[in-house]
C-alpha cells in the first residue's frame, strides 16, 4: 500500500451511462434525503411537489433500488439511499468547490491572471509591470511562467497561459493575437581580452569565424540570432549552446565564444558589450493571447494595462 491521494478517476460520459442519467436528479435527492420530507424539499428547491416526487421516483427506477422509505408526509433513508447519499454529499461539495473557483478566477478585483515571459524580461521589465498593475488592481493574483517562446505559445494555445510577452512575435499564427509592444538591441558579446574588445562599434560579419554560444533551438532569441547572422551572410558555428542568457555570458567570459544578446542589467566581468552596426539587430517584444477566446475580467485588464505601455517597456534600453 502506498500513501498519498489516490488520483480522481474521470466518470465516463455518454446518453445512457449513470453519470449523465442521474446527474440532474442527484442534488433533488439530497434535498429530500437531507429534510426527510418532500413538501419540504420542494419548498426548498422551489420547484413544484409532484414533479420532485417524480424525479426521485425516476432516479430509483434508473438505479433499480428503493432509495426512499415512505412513511405518511414523511420519508426515511434505506440502506441503499444512505449509501447513495454520502457519494452525492460529496460531490454536491466538489461541484460547490469548484464553482466557487471558477467564479474567484474571474472576479476583477481578485481573479487570477497566468501570464508567460521570457527568461530574459523577468529582472526588471516584467516586475515594474506587475508592481505598476498592482497598484491599481493590489488582489489579483498571478501565475507566473517563464520558458522559451515555443514552450509558452503551446501553452497559450492550450489554455494553461492567458497571455504572453514574447520575441519574436507569432505573426504566422492566425490563432493568436499580438501586438508589438517595445523594441531591444542586441549587442555582440565578446571576452575581454577578445581582439575586437577595444572597440565600440562592429559589423556582425566580422565575427562570422569565430565560436558563438547560443541559446537552444526553440528560443526565440536562437531564431533570431541565426537571422541576424544570414543577413550578414554566414551561418554561426555553435560552440556551445544553452537555457539562460546569464550562464551565456559566463561561456563567453571564459573564453569559449561570442554571443549576441540583450545588454546587461548589471555590468558582468571579464566581457565587453559591443554594438552591431550592420545589420541592425533589434528584436520586436510583443503581448501574445489567443485570437476569439474570451477573457476574464482581470486578464483583460492586464492586458490592456501591458499595451498602453508601449514603448515604455524597457525604460532601461
Amino acid at each position: 500500500m502506498t500513501g498519498g491521494t489516490e488520483p480522481v478517476r474521470p466518470a465516463e460520459l455518454g446518453p445512457d451511462l449513470p453519470a449523465v442519467q442521474l446527474a440532474p436528479r442527484l442534488a433533488q435527492f439530497a434535498a429530500v434525503a437531507r429534510l426527510e420530507h418532500v413538501t419540504q424539499a420542494a419548498e426548498l428547491l422551489a420547484m413544484p411537489q409532484p414533479t420532485l416526487s417524480r424525479a426521485v421516483a425516476r432516479l430509483e427506477a434508473d438505479l433499480g433500488v428503493d432509495l426512499l422509505a415512505r412513511q405518511g408526509r414523511t420519508v426515511r433513508l434505506t440502506r441503499a439511499g444512505r449509501l447513495l447519499l454520502a457519494s452525492v454529499e460529496r460531490a454536491l461539495a466538489e461541484v460547490e468547490r469548484g464553482a466557487e473557483a471558477a467564479r474567484a478566477e474571474a472576479d476583477p478585483a481578485t481573479g487570477r491572471v497566468a501570464f508567460g515571459f521570457l527568461h530574459t524580461m523577468g529582472t526588471d521589465a516584467v516586475p515594474a509591470l506587475l508592481r505598476d498593475f498592482r497598484s491599481s488592481y493590489p488582489q489579483v493574483r498571478f501565475q507566473l511562467v517563464q520558458d522559451y517562446v515555443g514552450a509558452m505559445l503551446d501553452r497559450l494555445r492550450a489554455g494553461e497561459l492567458d497571455l504572453c510577452l514574447v520575441a519574436p512575435l507569432p505573426d504566422d499564427d492566425p490563432a493568436l493575437a499580438a501586438r508589438r509592444l517595445d523594441e531591444q538591441r542586441l549587442h555582440l558579446v565578446v571576452p575581454a581580452d577578445h581582439r575586437l574588445a577595444g572597440r565600440r562599434r562592429i559589423r556582425l560579419a566580422e565575427v562570422a569565424e569565430e565560436p558563438f554560444v547560443g541559446l537552444e533551438h526553440g528560443y526565440g532569441m536562437r531564431a533570431i540570432t541565426d537571422g541576424f547572422c544570414a543577413e550578414a551572410g554566414f551561418v554561426p558555428r555553435l560552440a556551445f549552446e544553452g537555457e539562460e542568457t546569464e550562464t551565456l555570458r559566463g561561456l563567453v567570459a571564459a573564453g569559449l565564444g561570442v554571443a549576441l544578446l540583450p545588454p546587461a542589467l548589471v555590468p558582468r566581468p571579464g566581457v565587453v558589450e559591443l554594438e552591431v552596426t550592420a545589420p541592425r539587430t533589434r528584436r520586436a517584444i510583443g503581448l501574445a493571447w489567443v485570437a476569439g477566446r474570451p477573457m476574464t475580467p482581470p486578464v483583460a485588464a492586464f492586458r490592456d494595462f501591458v499595451l498602453s505601455r508601449r514603448g515604455r517597456l524597457l525604460a532601461h534600453d
